[in-house]
């Protein structure tokens, strides 16, 4: 599709939520948006930076991110702290939370993409990644059938550093604990690696101030995970597959009227579509979106690994949008507990990437 269609339907569509959805649907999808238009017009990806800094010692993408981390962090405290009603990423320690964030780092690298980088290549054209965004919402909704049986094996209650220490001592210690990453990155890498670039300090300012602006639209932090499993269970419902009713998850009132209403009053639904449709419009500006083709192998490969990662997301109640980021930024432990289990996993994922030549 070329530029000028597609910027008439995106248009159509946000007039469309404006004056028959609500105002807030409205700007949210204006924020997906442009999140999906730095995305993908930055390659701002989690995977690659990861990879980027294990295969390459190049510590540009990890440096970038844990950049994004301490800006968000900077921009979204104050506002939890001065505006109760604005709601943290909190997650629950708990033995789901090590096994899917671990399993969330060795699948997304098999992948080529965890969740946003799922939604932003889809959105380029990228055929693996378009096979692997439904599998991706069904595993998802796979683990939230199963997530009330993980916590049973132990979880503690979670804990937001915003409420235990207050808004300045929860942004030193981020702050604190960002750089002592950001050094580790760089002693590994070598000290004499380029440490950032414009590509990567563009995508991270970009990317922090639309997280905040998320965070004040939609009164909680930039998520992706929940919607994908939303998209799948209310497919499951309406097929007559699945009763909501008593779950212990989907069960919950929140997530029961979510269920009933339309999708496009789903806050982190709204932002996927927006996410989606900025990175076609990159596409279709720039032409992306060619990929090497995969034999047949590659593919039943990455789109199990896509199916897993839906599944292990849930478990670990976010990806690195999800967890890490809104984590992370918005003072919750969980997103400090994600991140080195999350490498880990990435760890062996690059080597079963490297043995089927993704």
């Amino acid at each position: 599709m070329s530029r000028w269609p597609l910027a008439a339907l995106l248009a159509a569509f946000f007039g469309f939520l404006f004056w028959n959805v609500a105002l807030r649907q409205a700007a949210l999808f204006a924020i997906g948006l442009a999140m999906g238009a730095v995305l993908a017009g930055r390659r701002f990806g989690f995977t690659t930076g990861w990879r980027q800094l294990v295969e390459d010692r190049d510590p540009r993408g990890a440096v970038g991110q844990l950049l994004l981390l301490g800006l968000a962090a900077t921009l979204s405290m104050p506002l939890l702290g001065h505006f109760g009603e604005l709601q943290a990423a909190l997650g629950p320690p708990s033995v789901s939370l090590l096994v899917g964030a671990f399993v969330f780092g060795l699948t997304m690298q098999i992948a080529d993409g965890c969740g946003s980088g799922t939604l932003y290549k889809a959105g380029l054209g990228v055929p693996l990644n378009m096979g692997i965004l439904p599998l991706f919402a069904l595993g998802s909704f796979a683990g939230s059938l199963h997530l009330g049986h993980w916590l049973e094996l132990g979880q503690t209650a979670p804990v937001g550093l915003v409420d235990l220490w207050g808004v300045g001592a929860a942004l030193a210690a981020t702050w604190l604990g960002l750089l002592a990453l950001g050094a580790a990155a760089r002693h590994y890498a070598g000290w004499q690696q380029r440490w950032l670039d414009r590509r990567w300090l563009g995508g991270a300012l970009a990317l922090a101030v639309l997280a905040a602006l998320n965070l004040v639209v939609a009164g909680q932090p930039w998520g992706v995970v929940y919607g994908f499993g939303l998209w799948a269970a209310k497919a499951a419902t309406a097929l007559g597959l699945f009763d909501a009713a008593g779950h212990a998850f989907w069960g919950q009132p929140g997530n029961l009227q979510r269920l009933e209403q339309s999708v496009l009053l789903d806050v982190t639904s709204i932002t996927n579509i927006g996410i989606l449709g900025g990175a076609l419009w990159v596409s279709a500006r720039s032409g992306d979106g060619d990929a090497l083709p995969l034999n047949a192998r590659q593919w039943a490969v990455g789109l199990l690994a896509g199916f897993v990662m839906g599944y292990s997301s849930r478990l670990a109640f976010g990806c690195n949008i999800g967890a890490l980021l809104s984590g992370v930024s918005t003072g919750s432990l969980h997103g400090w507990l994600w991140l080195p289990l999350a490498f880990a996993g990435t760890l062996i994922g690059i080597r079963v990437r490297r043995y089927f030549r993704f």
